[in-house]
């Protein structure tokens, strides 16, 4: 291909996004801009633009390190970056599903690679989906050790972008998650550091600011995403992102001569130990990143841009638009420890409550209550339920309610028959191993679901309680952590079983839990119908994850407990419940055998509420009238907007809608607090309603043109309202 045949720009839209990107004199292709479509274009051939320009695609081969960054532990400035030269590009469009694709070849004469950049756009949503392939079209094997998913410079096309934008990120530990976190870009070490002081060449400092997880639970420590917003102007620009990995990751921002980039990947050799050789023919393709670029509305429009999409990228199911209540035996329950008599205790007052599924959690597979390294047999206890596991579970669906339990499909227990090798049912190599000898953490083997072994046993385990129990919903436990160079491998085939068991079995429900959301990520979440969000016991402190969850995961696969105790107030059994009807779905638990009647009503209430709202909750966004939460913050406000057919989740200022919004009371100060919402500004009718509980001192007024005050008199409380405007 000769240079004139060579187009010098690709451009690649919809409805809400344009995506332009530029190509040089040497055939390499730059990702220009992510632009909403009401805004202008920026400029080509500026100074600025030129001197922040990163190459497409950033790949690292082994034996080849950095040509333009000066430290090996950036995403960009890689040789083979800057190599890579265009050779075709091509746009299909998927009517059916929406759905239109930009791919873009590139190919690295050196080493005979070929890469392929993919980009994704869905109708009407501002958000771009990106990964990358790599194919060895050489003669020779090679070993990749990076390949990234997104890259984008020139990010804020600001001149002090360090004083202009902030950064945000959210952290995620075991009963805290989704704990979002806004910093300066200085406070993240990223500066206006006089880089052209040194005038040998280079294009940036030593530092970056990077998120990573390493390891199987993907969202141990901190989410995969991050928020870049501008703090100065005139709009809310946002910026906001995504890798989608159910294992290691890594994102970065740096400053790249005059402005900013964007990178993201999968695991790397840097941070992961991770080495992909290719034989030639071979190919590997990295993980996804979406990325969605908003001007106007804020964190809110974006947010709500990327609810859209997450609902665009996972699978179909009947549960989505259904939403039923969920009853699980284990938080502030039975704690793991069923028997036929608690659980037939439980089975009436469930029934009332209207919920659809009872699952039985831990310890049904177990004498005793050391069940913890004896699981992976996955047969019934028959000392835990003498009058046959079957006939109990009978009991449970003459009541009306469908079956379910939890399962660990990933290991097996040091003490469990099937961890003998001699004896058992797999081979050692169904294990991960380490220097030949199977990996133990916390009394657990690590199964690999690359072995066909693996899959077929799990298949028969799945397969059997269905049919033999009539078990309509799994409960997809992991409690331990495994790092390790094969595991990106195991993850995508563990992906592969959860869809075969979805495919077999189209009405079962499956739930995934790590730990409580210690793999809330986007690539377990496009596959399993629902996301556990937190082990958290404490209703008070669970408010801030309810009131924060939905920047990472969808409402309606947003799994909440409500876990009301007989030695609780009103106040705090409503709390409970409240925290579990804004997040979307209800996982109802709780000593309700214990109940007095007074409490048992106030539960049923908050259900038959549930119930009313739950048909706008799959078509809904998120927003925060206080912003996110800090973990202490006394007032907390968090809620949902039902959207229209044809909204995609923009600000819609003025438009008349409804919401549902929930706010928290979590200790002293004052007993009101203001909650602007700016979709209020230009409505000429705006009605309030409390949904739930009804209980004394609360209020809900209008205040202003765009403005609610809620009043909570208790000192602990939440309170549920219905906002109507026109």
């Amino acid at each position: 291909m000769t240079t004139t045949d060579i187009p010098t720009e690709i451009l690649f839209g919809n409805e809400a996004v344009n995506v332009v990107l530029r190509i040089d004199d040497a055939g390499c292709v730059y990702l220009h801009d992510i632009l909403p479509v009401d805004a202008s274009p920026r400029a080509q051939g500026t100074p600025h633009f030129e001197s922040s320009a990163t190459p497409l695609c950033e790949v690292r081969l082994s034996g080849e390190g950095n040509k333009q960054s000066k430290t090996s532990k950036a995403l960009v400035g890689s040789y083979v970056g800057t190599r890579l030269q265009y050779r075709s590009h091509a746009i299909k469009t998927d009517g059916g599903q929406g759905r239109k694709t930009l791919d873009v070849v590139l190919h690295d004469a050196r080493t005979g690679i070929t890469v392929t950049s993919h980009m994704v756009l869905f109708d009407g949503l501002p958000v771009l989906r990106s990964s990358t392939t790599v194919r060895n079209d050489g003669a020779k094997d090679v070993v990749v050790t990076q390949v990234s998913s997104l890259v984008i410079g020139g990010l804020t096309r600001s001149r002090e972008w360090w004083a202009d934008f902030t950064v945000s990120y959210a952290t995620n530990t075991w009963f805290r998650e989704a704990q979002w976190r806004e910093r300066s870009l200085p406070d993240v070490g990223l500066d206006d550091l006089g880089l052209y002081q040194l005038d040998q060449g280079h294009l940036a400092p030593l530092s970056t600011f990077h998120l990573s997880n390493r390891g199987t639970f993907s969202t141990q420590g901190h989410l995969p995403m991050g928020m870049l917003q501008r703090r100065r102007g005139d709009h809310a620009e946002t910026w906001l992102w995504q890798v989608e990995n159910n294992g290691s990751w890594k994102w970065e921002l740096g400053d790249w001569k005059d402005d900013i980039y964007l990178a993201a990947s999968g695991p790397d050799a840097n941070d992961h130990d991770w080495r992909q050789r290719l034989a030639p023919g071979e190919s590997f393709t990295s993980a996804a990143t979406a990325v969605c670029h908003v001007l106007d509305g804020g964190a809110d429009a974006a947010f709500g841009a990327l609810t859209q999409y997450r609902r665009r990228i996972r699978r179909n199911h009947p549960d989505h638009g259904r939403l039923p209540i969920i009853f699980n035996d284990y938080m502030n329950c039975l704690m793991g420890d069923p028997t036929d008599a608690k659980i037939l205790a439980l089975v009436e007052p469930v029934a009332r409550s209207g919920a659809e599924y009872f699952v039985i959690d831990a310890g049904w597979y177990a004498d005793d209550a050391d069940w913890w390294d004896d699981v992976g047999a996955w047969e019934p206890s028959g000392k835990r339920f003498p009058m046959g596991f079957g006939n109990l579970l009978d009991r449970i669906r003459a009541a009306g309610l469908k079956p379910g339990l939890w399962i660990e499909a990933e290991v097996i227990g040091v003490r469990s028959p099937v961890a003998d090798i001699e004896t058992g049912e797999l081979p050692p190599e169904a294990y991960f191993q380490r220097d030949g000898e199977r990996v133990r953490e916390k009394n657990r083997y690590q199964l690999d679901f690359r072995h066909p072994a693996v899959r077929a046993r799990m298949d028969g385990v799945v397969d059997r309680l269905v049919a033999a129990y009539g078990v309509a919903y799994f409960k997809f436990d992991y409690n331990i952590e495994f790092p390790g160079a094969a595991q990106l491998d195991h993850n995508r085939a563990y992906l592969r079983w959860v869809a075969g068991l979805l495919d077999r079995h189209p009405g079962l429900v499956v739930e995934n839990c790590s730990s409580g959301a210690q793999r809330m990520d986007d690539a377990m979440n496009a596959v399993h119908t629902l996301q556990s969000t937190s082990d958290q016991q404490d209703p008070v402190r669970y408010a801030a994850i309810a009131a924060a969850v939905h920047s990472a995961v969808a409402p309606e696969q947003a799994a909440t407990w409500a876990y009301p105790q007989p030695g609780w107030d009103d106040e705090t059994n409503a709390l409970t419940v409240v925290n579990a009807l804004i997040s979307g779905r209800v996982h109802l638990s709780g000593r309700l055998d214990l109940l007095a009647p007074a409490q048992l009503d106030l539960v049923y209430r908050g259900m038959e509420v549930y119930k009313d709202i739950r048909g706008g909750i799959a078509k809904a966004v998120p927003f925060w009238p206080l912003g996110f939460a800090g973990w202490h913050d006394v007032w907390l406000a968090a809620g949902l907007r039902v959207m229209g057919d044809d909204d995609r989740g923009s600000s819609g200022k003025g438009k008349g809608g409804k919401c549902y919004l929930a706010v928290w009371r979590r200790g002293g100060g004052r007993d009101s607090c203001e909650l602007p919402l700016s979709f209020l500004e230009g409505a000429e009718d705006v009605s309030v309603s409390l949904l739930y509980p009804d209980l004394a001192g609360t209020k809900l007024e209008v205040v202003g043109k765009k403005g609610l005050r809620a009043t909570i008199a208790s000192k602990v409380g939440a309170r549920l309202f219905s906002v109507v405007w026109s």
